[in-house]
């Protein structure tokens, strides 16, 4: 005879337990093994054993890092290949020691771990949290779903290696929590990123609010902001004033900046992300759009009259020409037919 608590529980495990990730089964789990009752640090380790991408973590901290140093000390460990890569460490002749010795050993290694925690605290860690900080499922999401869930630098499949959501700006260096700063990357992209860029991010950060007096763009985000459609952190969309068809729109980042070639990544995704919410505006508002042109005029001989850039989003009408074929070539008008 099973008990109502049983019962209970094996019916939200089986029937209502609703599974965005392993976490509630692993939890539970932990409970279940130590009476009922876990420390959140008990539970936190628990879910850790599951994390795929601790793991991988680690395992380039053991390659690229104590690896590296413990085999460079004499003939203290050596590498363990299988098939032609670093499969694992070991310690020559460790057969040659008595159990004993290898208490008297781990024992060492305790103390040292203990005196060095003692010396330095949480400060050990601080690495790790400034530059990662907490990111919701939701962004995460959000971020590798832009990415097509593969590498932003290398190109690589999530199905290959696992992703990280990445702060183009870091947070130590004063990067925001915020979608248009995030990119995905691998964990070999990501680990090879570090800080190796010596550019002084705080200068960057603060070009973030140039503006240039008489610039009709600049002007117009602290005047008739009544034009402004949507906007994010970094840009924003208005109407544009000689529209090619109804509705056509321009998207302007706030900073001063007059090529595309000149904007920062996060500009790119802040830019991106309005093309897309006003291209969902544009079709909701005009059910007889059936095409778009996007477009940038980049440099006078290229027909840029205004030296902020802006990216236009030209909504298309089926038969609005006779004969749409070419596209975007028609910016020179003997080329677009082909």
């Amino acid at each position: 005879m099973t008990s109502e608590k049983f019962q209970h529980l094996s019916d939200f495990v089986q029937n209502r337990m609703q599974m965005s990730h392993i976490y509630q089964p692993v939890m539970l789990i932990e409970l279940l093994r130590n009476g009922g009752a876990a420390s959140v640090d008990e539970i936190a380790k628990s879910l850790l054993e599951y994390d795929v991408s601790q793991v991988e973590y680690y395992e380039r901290i053991t390659k690229n890092m104590v690896g590296k140093v413990l085999t460079s000390k004499g003939n203290l460990v050596e590498k363990v290949k299988t098939g032609g890569r670093v499969g694992g460490y070991r310690i020559p002749d460790a057969n040659t020691l008595t159990a004993e010795e290898v208490e008297n050993l781990i024992s060492l290694c305790m103390t040292r771990i203990d005196q060095f925690i003692e010396k330095r605290g949480d400060g050990i860690w601080s690495h790790r949290r400034k530059s990662a900080g907490y990111i919701s499922g939701t962004i995460r999401y959000e971020v590798l779903k832009r990415a097509k869930f593969r590498c932003e630098l290398c190109g690589i499949s999530a199905n290959e290696k696992a992703l990280e959501v990445d702060h183009i700006v870091p947070r130590s260096r004063g990067g925001r929590d915020d979608i248009t700063n995030f990119q995905a990357l691998c964990y070999s992209c990501n680990a090879m990123k570090r800080d190796r860029d010596d550019t002084d991010f705080r200068n960057i950060a603060n070009t973030y609010s140039d503006r240039k007096e008489e610039c009709l763009f600049c002007d117009l985000q602290s005047g008739d902001k009544g034009r402004i459609l949507i906007e994010n952190e970094l840009c924003y969309a208005i109407f544009d004033g000689y529209p090619v068809t109804s509705l056509h729109t321009l998207i302007i980042p706030k900073r001063h900046v007059p090529s595309y070639f000149e904007l920062y990544q996060p500009e790119l995704n802040a830019i991106h992300a309005l093309l897309n919410e006003m291209k969902t505006n544009i079709e909701t508002e005009d059910d007889s759009v059936t095409g778009f042109n996007i477009g940038i005029n980049g440099g006078e001989d290229a027909g840029q009259t205004i030296f902020h850039c802006h990216v236009h989003l030209i909504p298309r009408r089926k038969g609005d020409i006779e004969d749409p074929r070419g596209g975007v070539r028609g910016v020179i008008p003997a080329k677009q037919s082909y």
